[in-house]
């Protein structure tokens, strides 16, 4: 582990001979880049900006650079929490974690990095650990409820991934329908429209591939959730053209609902995709909760969680 300057902002290298992370402490512990050594592959998105800005706590997740791969906790979409003591109170949007400054623990072999960050409204301190081994990350979450009360919440890894028109999405066989929650979409049509996966018809007669990612030059975005459990904990990017790719690998009982992201150009110009996998559903706290949707960490208890990214 050693420290860095990234884009005008303090950071930590995590590297073995394969791959080099970097992360930024003050920016909610950001996985900035992911890097493979061997192809030189950027593997996270990179915004334009040559110099960050750390955010505001509570500020619009838009007004700020959206590269790299941000923590979301305990809601994607701003909303009031749902219910019990802290019923009203407003979640900001994507969740906390990545406006908040975090403290990391570097462990003395240098393979791995401990960071954890508490909230300034909800009763929880957050914790990951991440490991780096041979082509491996593996992200241990750990969220303590300080509270008498039951805490609900959605977690999932906003990790927006470089790609191009050979980059495709790959997915458990069972996941064969998606729901679109993403009122921008060219395609898909409105909030709660359902299609097959991967090839469907959009809303103007034209047969697509949801598993394909269009040129920038579509200025499309869709965000869907399959309609399936990803009981199966899986899922991967492949760029066809030099057969790369990214596998995540968890517990899909505890992370049970997997959502996709494609921004194609059409939100601010930005070209990339994230799989999320969710322990809640459509991005709302407040509505994951009227569905039953959403994990929840018992009084004085605490919620772990794997995330395994495997570059191959």
């Amino acid at each position: 582990m050693t420290e860095a300057v990234y884009k005008g902002l303090s950071a930590l290298v995590l590297e073995n001979e394969i791959l080099r992370l970097t992360f930024l402490p003050g920016y909610g512990f950001k996985l900035a880049s992911l890097i493979s050594k061997k192809t030189g592959r950027e593997w996270l998105f990179q915004s334009p900006e040559n110099t960050l800005r750390i955010p505001e706590y509570g500020a619009p997740f838009s007004a700020y650079d959206s590269s790299g791969f941000d923590e979301v906790f305990p809601s994607i979409d701003a909303c009031p929490y749902p219910d019990g003591p802290y019923k009203g109170l407003p979640v900001p949007d994507h969740g906390e974690l990545w406006t908040l400054p975090w403290e990391g623990i570097a462990s003395p072999d240098g393979k791995s990095v401990k960071a954890f960050t508490e909230s300034k409204i909800f009763p929880y301190i957050f914790s990951r650990r991440t490991t780096l081994n041979n082509n491996e990350i593996t992200f241990e979450y750990e969220v303590e409820n300080t509270s008498c009360e039951e805490f609900k919440f959605i977690w999932t890894p906003h990790c927006l991934l470089a790609c191009s028109p050979a980059t495709r999405i790959i997915v458990p066989e069972n996941l064969t329908q998606v729901m679109t929650v993403e009122h921008s979409t060219q395609h898909l049509g409105v909030w709660g429209s359902r299609h097959s996966y991967p090839i469907t018809t959009d809303i103007h007669g034209k047969t697509i591939d949801l598993a394909a990612t269009e040129p920038a030059s579509a200025c499309n975005c869709e965000k869907f959730y399959f309609t399936a459990l990803n009981l199966a904990g899986w899922c991967a990017i492949e760029h066809t053209d030099t057969g790369e790719k990214l596998r995540y690998d968890y517990d899909g009982k505890k992370i049970p609902y997997l959502g996709v992201w494609k921004t194609q150009g059409g939100y601010r110009g930005d070209y990339n995709i994230a799989l999320e996998p969710c322990t809640g559903e459509f991005d709302d706290l407040y509505v994951a909760n009227k569905l039953r949707r959403t994990a929840v960490i018992e009084p004085k208890d605490k919620f772990v969680w794997k995330l395994k990214m495997t570059v191959l």
